[in-house]
């Protein structure tokens, strides 16, 4: 008896089992439900996306890679023709640069020639000069010679 009025007062084990019995049923059974209408939700969405969202944007796509296609030729020719534009103008400039430097090569070659012959001409200036001056010392030594006899 003492056995008995120890489990009834003091051993809980039984009710709290009993209760942990029933709250894990009603957790249980509550979340299945949820997980349920959650998967239900989820079908529901993917059937949606797949049937009417997809379609529409595959067509949106379809139609937007099309006009983009088109700009996107209208722009490479475009750009081709401002390329070829720039290529003219580009050997253009060159020709020209090639033209200026013939040109600058000439006038200093001229140029080198003009200062060869003008060197020329004051080497023979100074050549000159020298013997005229020579003549003239000569003469002005024979000169003073003349005197120095006295």
């Amino acid at each position: 008896d003492a056995g008995e009025i120890y489990s009834r007062l003091l051993d809980h084990r039984p009710v709290i089992q009993g209760e942990i019995r029933y709250f894990i049923k009603e957790f249980e059974e509550k979340r299945g439900l949820r997980e349920l209408r959650v998967l239900e939700n989820l079908k529901s969405t993917i059937f949606e996306t797949n049937e009417l969202v997809l379609p529409k944007c595959e067509q949106a796509m379809r139609g937007s890679f099309n006009e983009t296609f088109k700009r996107l030729q209208a722009a490479n020719s475009v750009i081709q023709r401002v390329q070829e534009r720039e290529h003219e103008a580009r050997k253009l400039h060159e020709d020209r640069l090639l033209a200026r430097e013939g040109k600058r090569v000439g006038h200093w070659e001229e140029f080198m020639k003009e200062q060869q012959n003008k060197q020329a001409e004051v080497d023979e200036e100074y050549r000159k000069a020298r013997e005229h001056l020579k003549e003239q010392y000569s003469e002005m030594e024979k000169e003073l010679a003349k005197y120095v006899s006295f």
